[in-house]
């Protein structure tokens, strides 16, 4: 089941996925016991105060996942999840508040954590209840997921320079989701600074993290990383994240360059920002000098996107299986015969560099 989908996950998996939920608070523990005991594939096997509590816990328990919150007394979560990746690497879910914990999640999304699940409160109160679907869905997922690599540095020496620009494309798109901010991780800073194309990406995060993840990945990077701003001109060399809430799409101005443009509409997408009006726009602005990549996701975004950029004569590469810790978006191309190529995660910008 690595790697697999919500739903492959789920059909996979024949006895109930064992949970460890680690939180400070004994009313958020307690919530996540009673919400997730709802659903007869996940089993509550214990629970822990702090990440030495966690730590011991996951030694005596041998959890197939875990929830743990981020800001808590003696051992935080951050500190906890290191830990325990160099231990034994476990598929862990954090929990936790936003956007006040949003530097302290990006660091625990590098050290190894697989997904997150904002609260809406931080407070004892029903409220957390309104998280029960997505943290019971990402933890199915996350169950599921390859960890053995997870707490390790990202390899990010940059791609030698291609010694003659080929002129083929003028844009390159990104689509990505759950693994996501570790994905890019790989794959932007191996860039070299005078990439010659501008870099669009769609990234599936919550409101109040993607201009936090955009400095961070910019701080790793030769090329320039910063979140997507309404009206800027794509420039080569310069990578525009969405901003969690709003689409990007393009617009060529009367002198002829092309600009983003942030979004609400469509209202009824899935995601907002979604991979397929990312790529839909660029396919309808650059025609066929795109050049996509569809990365590791649930679910089937960027597969009408793809469509559009495969219509127009565009390229359009996929992260492979084997280096996916969810192969859903990737799979919903290739299994749609639009995927020109699917390239393991560490090869990813080496294959771009090779086209371009």
């Amino acid at each position: 089941a690595r790697g697999r989908d919500l739903h492959t996950a789920g059909r996979m998996m024949a006895a109930p996925i064992r949970v460890l939920v680690v939180d400070d608070s004994a009313y958020i523990r307690k919530v996540i016991r009673e919400m997730l005991s709802r659903s007869q594939d996940l089993e509550v096997v214990g629970t822990a105060r702090d990440g030495e509590d966690a730590l011991r816990q996951v030694e005596e328990l041998r959890p197939d996942v875990v929830t743990c919150d981020l800001i808590m007394p003696g051992m935080d979560g951050v500190e906890f999840i290191r830990r325990q990746m160099a231990i034994q690497p476990v598929p862990i879910v954090v929990v936790s508040i936003a956007p006040e914990s949003s530097e302290r999640v990006l660091m625990a999304l590098d050290a190894g954590a697989v997904d997150f699940v904002q609260k809406p409160t931080a407070l004892a109160s029903e409220r957390v209840l309104e998280i029960a679907d997505e943290l019971a869905g990402k933890l199915r997922v996350a169950a599921a997921a390859p960890v053995a690599r997870f707490g390790q540095p990202a390899v990010v020496t940059a791609a030698p320079v291609a010694a003659t620009f080929r002129n083929r494309y003028d844009v390159v798109v990104v689509g990505v989701s759950t693994g996501g901010p570790q994905g890019l991780r790989v794959v932007v800073p191996r860039l070299p600074a005078d990439f010659p194309l501008p870099i669009a990406i769609v990234l599936h995060m919550p409101v109040g993290y993607t201009d936090a993840y955009a400095r961070r990945l910019d701080e790793l990077s030769a090329v320039s990383v910063r979140e997507a701003s309404d009206g800027e001109r794509l420039m080569p060399g310069v990578a525009v994240i969405a901003p969690a809430g709003r689409h990007l799409v393009f617009d060529r101005d009367a002198s002829g360059h092309v600009r983003t443009r942030l979004e609400m509409r469509p209202l009824d997408s899935l995601h907002r920002p979604s991979v397929d009006v990312l790529f839909q726009s660029a396919a309808a602005i650059y025609g066929d000098r795109v050049l996509a990549l569809v990365m590791t996701g649930m679910g089937e975004d960027g597969r009408q996107g793809a469509a559009w950029i495969k219509a127009k004569g565009g390229t359009v590469l996929t992260e492979a299986e084997e280096s996916c810790i969810v192969y859903g978006m990737p799979r919903a191309v290739v299994e749609a015969g639009l995927s020109d190529a699917s390239v393991r995660l560490e090869q990813l910008a080496e294959a771009v560099m090779e086209r371009v």
